[in-house]
């Protein structure tokens, strides 16, 4: 072999040796990242993501498919909305209840349209109850609003307290006017502010119809004749008169409240009540008198000594002397059970005792259980009454 053509052989091998002897690592170079790749990474990074998240919620149902395509919803704005939609509350809207309302419940006493005697006094009660927020006081009152006020007060005071949700029977003493007709009054109630209120549709009202008292000439006896119509009706509320009412212990105490039965220490107690009865016109004919006692609480159990029974008795003020001991007859009206004391009652034996007192003002009485004065069970029994006692008196003239 020629030198020609080994030395460009030796030079070629001795430079791939040194290739591969060992020497300095050589700086790394970053391997270039085209966009696929990119795009691919990313696409596995949220594809992971929502896998974990869904992995976390609970399983629900899935709506059957309705077409062969699949469409994923486990975006991560479903998800989002989803969450947003589960905790979404709807807050209840409440209507405020104002301080003054008031509605009406019944007319106690002379419904709309009944006759009266032209000139004759009479009582309109109203039973209303307080569906506002707030306490009607003393310093609340029923007033004239408009229309025909028939000798009515311009305001009137009410007596108690009546809570939101409690019934009151409010009365007017009236008179029907001296000229026949029909004739209407309407009334509302004034706060303690002088800030005036009524039922929802307005004032409450009286109507009635003022008759002028006619002689009936005597019919000729034949059988044609038509019947002849009765005379027109009056009526009357007659309010307790708290201040000459009260009560009064075996031992001889006197209270100013009316309560009934007997106390803890075996004692009885006895209730006087006085009713105002000037309303009535001289020569009234007493045709029915009904009581309502309905404004009353217990203690204990009072219809275990008997029946509550009242007793004309004609006292002058309450004191220790009026206090009745043994066996009572006489009785003018009677209540065996709470549903008979909380009811109004017409009472026979009461009417014959108000008409002999007509031309008077009060008519007075005594409450007491007769059957025992006391049960001796060493515990109160006691009827409770407040100021709204009242006898409704209907009569002609």
């Amino acid at each position: 072999m020629s030198k020609r053509i080994f030395l460009p052989l030796l030079a070629l091998l001795i430079s791939a040796l040194a290739c591969n002897l060992p020497g300095p690592a050589a700086p790394s170079t970053p391997t270039a990242v085209g966009p696929d790749v990119a795009f691919t990474i990313a696409a596995e990074t949220v594809q992971a993501e929502l896998t974990r998240v869904a992995l976390a919620l609970p399983a629900t149902p899935t709506a059957p498919m309705t077409s062969a395509v699949s469409t994923n919803t486990n975006t991560p704005e479903s998800i989002a909305t989803a969450t947003a939609s589960a905790t979404l509350l709807v807050s209840p809207t409440f209507t405020p209840i104002p301080c003054n309302a008031v509605s009406f419940v019944q007319d106690v006493s002379i419904p709309d349209g009944t006759s009266i005697l032209s000139g004759s006094g009479f009582t309109k009660t109203w039973r209303l109850k307080n569906i506002g927020s707030c306490t009607w006081t003393s310093s609340y009152a029923l007033v004239f609003d408009r229309g025909d006020k028939m000798n009515g007060p311009d305001a009137q005071a009410l007596t108690g307290t009546v809570a939101p949700g409690q019934t009151v029977d409010i009365s007017a003493n009236l008179t029907a006017p001296a000229e026949a007709g029909n004739y209407r009054g309407y009334w509302r109630l004034r706060d303690g502010s002088g800030v005036l209120f009524g039922l929802s549709t307005g004032s409450f009202w009286v109507d009635i119809k003022s008759v002028a008292a006619t002689a009936t000439p005597a019919p000729a006896p034949t059988s044609t004749n038509p019947p002849v119509l009765p005379p027109p009706v009056g009526q009357i509320i007659a309010p307790l008169v708290a201040g000459e009412s009260g009560s009064v212990r075996g031992g001889g105490s006197v209270f100013s409240f009316v309560n009934v039965g007997d106390v803890a220490a075996n004692v009885s107690q006895q209730g006087f009540v006085s009713f105002d009865i000037s309303g009535l016109p001289a020569g009234a004919i007493i045709i029915e008198v009904k009581a309502n006692f309905a404004g009353y609480d217990t203690l204990g159990n009072p219809f275990a000594l008997g029946c509550l029974r009242m007793y004309p008795q004609n006292y002058g003020s309450v004191d220790a002397s009026d206090f009745f001991s043994g066996s009572a007859s006489g009785a003018v009206g009677r209540w065996c059970d709470s549903g008979q004391l909380g009811s109004t009652m017409t009472m026979g034996d009461l009417k014959a005792h108000i008409q002999s007192l007509v031309g008077g003002s009060r008519a007075r009485f005594r409450l007491q259980f007769n059957e025992n004065a006391t049960n001796n069970d060493g515990a109160d029994n006691m009827a409770r009454f407040g100021s709204g006692l009242q006898l409704i008196i209907s009569f002609t003239q």
